[in-house]
């Protein structure tokens, strides 16, 4: 399952591609990271939040409260730029320490898709 929403102010869909993504809408109403492996989502309104699936049929979210539940794990605003260095180093790391058969193995276009989402925002965080 992809990590994909839509936010209803905006009509903005936006996704994670990997763990260490955070993205937010056009308008900041709602914010996804975690790629595939987390699905976590945040919203200032949940009635402007809907889940995209992978078939793109939107589906409103469910928020219960829950006096005893945990505190959600959310990211505390947007990355700095050293944050994010420090991301693609974990990535470069990950790579190089992959099995020979792997190294040796193909990329995926979510693999390119990934270095470069992190990349762009490095070089965005510059200005």
């Amino acid at each position: 399952m992809r990590n994909r929403a839509k936010c209803k102010l905006c009509n903005n869909i936006i996704e994670s591609f990997t763990i260490l993504d955070v993205i937010e809408c056009k308008c900041g109403e709602i914010e996804i990271w975690g790629g595939t492996q987390k699905l976590g989502c945040a919203a200032k309104d949940w009635s402007n939040f809907l889940r995209v699936d992978d078939n793109d049929k939107e589906h409103p979210v469910t928020v219960k409260n829950d006096s005893d539940a945990k505190p959600l794990d959310t990211p505390q605003g947007k990355p700095t730029r050293l944050e994010m260095l420090d991301m693609l180093d974990e990535m470069v790391k990950s790579y190089e320490n992959l099995p020979r058969h792997a190294l040796e193995g193909f990329a995926t276009n979510q693999d390119l898709t990934s270095i470069l989402i992190l990349l762009s925002a490095i070089l965005r965080a510059a200005d």
